[in-house]
């Protein structure tokens, strides 16, 4: 007989140091068989309805939630998508339910919520029908895991890449282990363990020390005993202030629970011992300009503080300011900017204005720029993705929509002005309005790491900038008040 497997998605990165919080309209939602459309795309939930089909289970879809990263979730969102969960799950319970496969980020936070994935798996655990089948899933790289969602969950599996190339990958792989518990009539368990440390997304690639080796060393770890059907390194989200923040381990096993313990004993000691390394800091953007200005080939600029793939607006003006204050040359930069696209939309082509462009999204950062600008071009904005195996595409799947667009001149720089939060992971982006990125000289992205798979294989050189803004790498800037402490950069934590 088929296995009847219930699948939802709940999928968000809350940046609790943005002002603008995340509401219902901000959401993607599917609905139902809408789920079914994503079967076949780049989106972990397309791996997932994959594997699926691939398995011959009866795929029983209820409600997908998805949205960019940004600032706190409003509570009437969680009890939305619950309201939708129950309504699709409710007629399959009397029907029979096998297992619960679950699409999450895993560091999501609503106002009155600091865990939403661990409230929504206790929530499943309440029903009578689903309170012991198999409840399995992905989740991504960085996760804030908790203790509570270890609790209510028996095969959660992470993205194991930063930028996540891999996350339709571990859908996948997730999906293989939930087919495993079905095969053996085996269900495991979840232990975790979270070292006291933090560390800014400019830490946590997985091609650098210390993710890489931490990664590793659970590779090691996975292989020295059949038992242990998966290890978890969760670089954690540094901009979610609440009491799990940070790095966490994870074991899916059918062990005994010392074994396990003793394994995320090893891993936590490992990323204590090595935790330096992922407090990575940028420089002023000061300290790069003269080297920019002589060197020839392509640089990249690259912003973590105004880190759009964090949540942050995507319209701070640190580097537009030095860009223009230095007179570089073929450069470009996009800013998240509707009020200004709104002022442009109507003008013909050529047109030349004074425009406010950007600082209008964080109080962190110093304000709009006032700039003559030309304008060069507009579009709908819309690109299909040239990676399907990016970052991007671990996000929204084959294509992204900016929003209606403008294109504009000040000097030297091109502006790309959106009129939607758009990560600077795919070079479709500049493509789509008519702009080749290998042709420029200077090119500043608001990312920390997830960029580089579009950029390393263009760039001749590339350097991460300090500038303000709600995701800088310097952990002490931002406002901490709920995370458990002491913590390692926060506090002098010698052991």
């Amino acid at each position: 007989m088929k296995k009847r497997v219930l699948i939802a998605g709940l999928f968000h990165e809350t940046n609790t140091f943005v002002e603008q919080p995340t509401c219902l309209s901000d959401f993607q939602i599917r609905r139902g068989d809408e789920l079914l459309g994503g079967a076949g795309d780049s989106s972990p939930l397309g791996g997932a309805l994959e594997a699926a089909a691939g398995f011959g289970w009866t795929a029983l879809p209820t409600v997908d939630f998805r949205a960019a990263p940004g600032g706190v979730v409003e509570d009437h969102v969680i009890e939305a998508f619950w309201s939708e969960f129950r309504r699709f799950t409710e007629p399959q319970l009397a029907k029979g339910v096998d297992a619960v496969y679950l699409v999450l980020h895993g560091a999501m936070v609503s106002e009155s919520i600091p865990d939403v994935e661990g409230e929504i798996l206790e929530r499943i655990r309440r029903f009578p029908a689903l309170a012991r089948v198999p409840v399995f899933g992905v989740f991504d790289l960085h996760a804030n895991f908790t203790q509570r969602m270890a609790d209510h969950s028996n095969g959660l599996v992470a993205y194991r890449e930063n930028p996540h190339t891999d996350a339709r990958e571990a859908a996948q792989r997730a999906a293989g282990l939930l087919e495993k518990c079905f095969a053996t009539g085996r269900i495991p368990w979840t232990y975790w363990q979270h070292p006291p440390i933090i560390w800014p997304p400019t830490g946590t690639g997985t091609a650098h020390d210390p993710m890489r080796a931490l990664q590793a060393l659970a590779r090691h770890l996975e292989a020295e005993c059949e038992e242990v059907w998966t290890v978890n390194v969760a670089a954690g989200f540094s901009f979610a202030d609440i009491p799990d923040t940070g790095v966490s381990l994870s074991i899916v096993t059918t062990g005994a629970e010392s074994d396990a313990r003793a394994r995320l004993d090893q891993l936590a000691r490992f990323a204590w011992k090595n935790r330096a390394q992922g407090n990575v800091l940028a420089p002023a953007v000061e300290a790069v300009m003269p080297e920019i200005l002589s060197a020839s080939g392509l640089t990249v600029l690259a912003e973590p503080s105004d880190n759009i793939g964090a949540g942050a607006p995507g319209d701070g003006t640190g580097l537009l300011r030095a860009l223009a204050k230095y007179g570089v040359r073929n450069a470009a930069i996009a800013i998240n900017d509707l009020e200004s696209v709104r002022k442009l939309w109507e003008a013909p082509l050529g047109t030349r204005m004074t425009l406010s462009v950007g600082g209008k999204g964080s109080t962190l950062d110093a304000g709009p720029l006032e700039l003559g600008v030309q304008l060069v071009s507009r579009s709908d904005g819309k690109f299909q993705l040239e990676d399907k195996h990016s970052h991007l595409a671990s996000m929204a799947g084959d294509s992204f929509d900016m929003g209606p667009c403008t294109v504009v001149r000040h000097e030297g720089i091109l502006i790309l002005l959106t009129s939607r939060r758009t990560p600077p992971f795919d070079l479709g982006q500049w493509r789509s309005q008519g702009i080749q990125p290998e042709k420029l000289s200077v090119i500043a992205v608001k990312a920390a790491v997830a960029h580089r798979r579009a950029y390393d294989p263009i760039a001749a050189r590339m350097f991460w900038v300090d500038t303000p803004g709600p995701c800088r790498s310097n952990l002490w800037a931002l406002p901490y008040r709920r995370v458990r402490r002491p913590v390692y950069p926060l506090d002098q934590v010698t052991a």
